[in-house]
């Protein structure tokens, strides 16, 4: 029990795509996408780069937190679509900002959120650090092979951040996990031109490809696990979680857990009507986007799941407790 969150922020990039945009180069349409996936439209990045929107999420979590970047002692960022190689996503945000405390990447897919969490849970629990931000930026639109109609209908980009502080009662549970398939979500790296590498030549483009209906079964199946064993470690009814926000990657998969486990529909988020799966920012963006509605109350059980490529799967049920924040996103 060693962080609260106190500071949230997101930033989206300004270019909307529309499913009906999208069915002007693509076989789809807007009842195609929107009926399988609850997807309308999504933001995908044109003029602004990945550092941008991660300063800009990074900002506004700090704003919303009441502290400068000099006050910051870690800065950990998950991404897999980072706008260099290296140095790590999380550098290139730290020299916008400012900051000079250690920064570093957590490359974890859709799950990098919660895992990223964790590293510096841990940070603030040995006392190596007071206070961390806790990046996730996503420019998943530069994976994708915007011919493959079942995957890029999908995605969109996105960056967003929380602030924790050392002390406070979360988390509450956190587990990490990987059931190893390699396959079933997969961006190959970049070849290169090494002469002496044989496999040069035949090596795929960097898109990702994905098998959706052993994700889908995978994504239900260990949601479903993640939160029943929550409930049973730590002795919190289901009915008692105030909030679920599992990553946004379908509304069917959220749909399907929400009806094995009985829980309240309204107690479930839902946004990726209007951004698409964006990767590891899903969760942070969707506890920002309630925190500065005023919907998230001091006291309150939040449970988070991410699953993704690995297969890897989090969790982590915290408890809310900082005020509430009505202001503009």
């Amino acid at each position: 029990m060693s962080y609260t969150i106190i500071g949230t922020g997101s930033a989206l990039p300004a270019r909307s795509v529309t499913n009906d945009e999208l069915s002007t180069f693509l076989d789809t349409s807007d009842e195609w996408i929107s009926s399988r996936t609850g997807i309308r439209e999504r933001r995908v990045c044109t003029t602004e780069s990945l550092d941008e929107l991660g300063e800009s999420a990074s900002r506004r979590a700090l704003e919303s937190a009441g502290i400068a970047p000099e006050d910051l002692d870690l800065i950990v960022c998950s991404s897999t679509t980072a706008d260099h190689l290296m140095p790590a996503e999380a550098c290139a945000v730290a020299e916008r900002l400012g900051a000079s405390c250690p920064a570093f990447d957590v490359s974890a897919a859709c799950s990098g959120f919660v895992f990223a969490l964790d590293v510096a849970d841990g940070y603030l629990s040995r006392g190596r650090a007071k206070t961390a931000l806790v990046l996730s930026a996503e420019k998943c639109s530069r994976i994708m092979n915007w011919e493959d109609r079942t995957t890029c209908v999908l995605f969109g980009d996105a960056a967003a951040a929380v602030v924790v502080r050392a002390g406070g009662e979360s988390p509450l549970w956190c587990r990490l996990r990987t059931i190893p398939n390699v396959a079933a979500i997969d961006v190959p790296g970049v070849a290169g031109n090494s002469p002496f590498d044989q496999s040069v030549d035949s090596a795929p483009g960097s898109y990702m490809t994905m098998r959706g209906r052993s994700v889908y079964r995978f994504a239900v199946t260990e949601v479903t696990r993640e939160l029943r064993q929550m409930s049973e470690q730590t002795g919190v009814p289901l009915d008692q979680v105030d909030h679920f926000v599992l990553h946004q990657a379908n509304e069917r998969i959220v749909d399907a857990v929400v009806e094995r486990l009985g829980v309240d529909p309204s107690r479930v988020v839902l946004n990726l009507a209007h951004t698409g799966n964006v990767s590891s920012a899903c969760i942070p963006l969707a506890l920002d986007g309630m925190a500065r509605k005023g919907e998230l109350k001091p006291g309150e059980l939040v449970a988070l799941v991410g699953f993704g490529a690995g297969l890897d799967v989090a969790s982590t049920l915290v408890r809310w407790e900082a005020e509430p924040k009505a202001t503009p996103s």
